[in-house]
């Protein structure tokens, strides 16, 4: 293990977090980022406070939130990652386009759209790197009328 490669796979957890949603697989790919339980803070998106949850009712939840959309894409750059022992602070930035169906469209708009920061926490466990906190903080959201219309 050296700093190098903890920062490469604390990156990757970026890649496969994003990939949880933008596949819509989650099953899998959940143990392979998150801790279990671990700790979600989206209330600068949602207005909800952060909670801690277990993994299986994570995918669960997960799952029925993004079923309302016919796709998902997350991209996610700019890591600074900040490495003490078994644990580490992880920053990027994120702009996360959710694109509903027509019917929900209409003639309107039909993509919401979040731009922000992630300012996650991880720890090393036997099985790797995995976050233990993920705090997304919106700088800026358009479209957030389409939430509350997509059917779940």
């Amino acid at each position: 293990m050296t700093l190098e490669s903890d920062r490469a796979d604390i990156i990757e957890l970026f890649g496969r977090y994003a990939d949880i949603a933008d596949s819509k697989n989650f099953d899998e790919l959940p143990p392979l980022v998150h801790t279990d339980p671990f700790t979600l803070d989206f209330e600068s998106v949602n207005g909800m406070p952060p909670l801690t949850t277990p993994l299986a009712d994570y995918g669960q939840a997960l799952s029925g939130a993004f079923a309302a959309f016919v796709a998902t894409h997350h991209v996610i750059t700019g890591h600074v990652i900040t490495i003490d022992g078994d644990h580490a602070t992880a920053h990027a930035h994120v702009r996360a386009e959710h694109w509903v169906p027509d019917e929900v469209a209409g003639d309107g708009p039909n993509r919401w759209l979040v731009v922000g920061r992630y300012d996650n926490e991880a720890v090393r466990t036997e099985r790797g790197w995995r976050f233990s906190k993920i705090k997304l903080t919106a700088g800026y959201q358009e479209n957030t009328h389409l939430v509350a219309a997509a059917p779940r």
